[in-house]
This record gives structure tokens, sequence and C-alpha cells, in this order.
């Protein structure tokens, strides 16, 4: 009988901003270079997912995703 390797699931936080363009702007902040872009929040989501896991395929940045636990969360807009 095979065993079933699980996989470990990870949450990251993510910030989605609209731009001047009307498209949104999406990174992960946990990865340098980590961003993308869509026409939805939803598509934009879906594009940062599949980012982060082309981030995740080198082995310095699994280790980072394995020291991270996002838990208390906070976003915060200072205006200068």
């Amino acid at each position: 009988m095979k065993k079933i390797q699980k996989h470990k699931v990870n949450n990251f936080p993510v910030v989605v901003q609209k731009g001047g363009d009307g498209f949104y702007f999406v990174e992960c902040p946990i990865f340098d270079g980590c961003f993308t872009q869509g026409k939805t929040v939803e598509e934009a989501l879906k594009n940062i997912k599949e980012a982060i896991e082309l981030c995740l395929e080198e082995k310095e940045n699994k280790i980072l995703a394995n020291s991270i636990v996002a838990r208390d969360l906070s976003l915060h807009l200072v205006t200068v």
C-alpha cells in the first residue's frame, strides 16, 4: 500500500492595489520580486498563487516559507 504524501499548506500574505489603469496589482511581500496583476481581483489572486508556486521552486524560498507563521496581519495606510 502506497503512502500518500501530504502537501504542506501555507498561508501567504498578499497585497492587492487597484492601479490607475484599472488593473489590480498584487504582490507577496515574503518573496522578493513576487508580484503580478490582473483585470479583476479574482484574476490577480489566481496569478499571484501561480507566482508564489514558482517562487517555491527555489530551495531558499521553501526554507523561508516553512519559517513563516502568518497569524496576525494588519494593513495600514499612511499619508505622507
